[in-house]
């Protein structure tokens, strides 16, 4: 019996990592060997990035609020504003509060006032 050599799958392995590295540069893109170990690579960032983006997020949120709250209030800073929102009992995301601050000052600015009211 003949022996049985894996050129098919092999090739449909091969232009399946190759079609992934389009767009890469130089052999990346349609050498295997390097193209693979570009597309690991990717992988490892992306994952990676997903996990940085989250973090990036949330320190904007906090600049945010913090340039927010400075102008509403000089004197409260973003920490003693947490602090006042905690103490007053709103449980309101930075997300949101970072939102309000930008598109809805009035509303913020009532936010501070609670969170001013409750550290007094």
């Amino acid at each position: 019996m003949p022996r049985a050599r894996g050129k098919v799958p092999a090739h449909a392995r091969h232009r399946k990592v190759i079609k992934a590295a389009k767009g890469y540069y130089g052999r990346r893109k349609n050498t295997f060997r390097t193209a693979q170990a570009a597309l690991v690579k990717a992988g490892t960032n992306a994952f990676k990035g997903r996990k940085q983006k989250k973090r990036d997020f949330r320190s904007l949120w906090i600049m945010r609020i913090n340039a927010a709250v400075r102008s509403v209030d000089s004197s409260l800073t973003y920490s003693r504003f947490i602090d006042g929102l905690n103490k007053a009992g709103l449980g309101v995301d930075r997300k949101v509060m970072a939102e309000l601050a930008m598109h809805e000052p009035a509303a913020f600015t009532a936010l501070v006032e609670k969170a001013r009211a409750a550290l007094a």
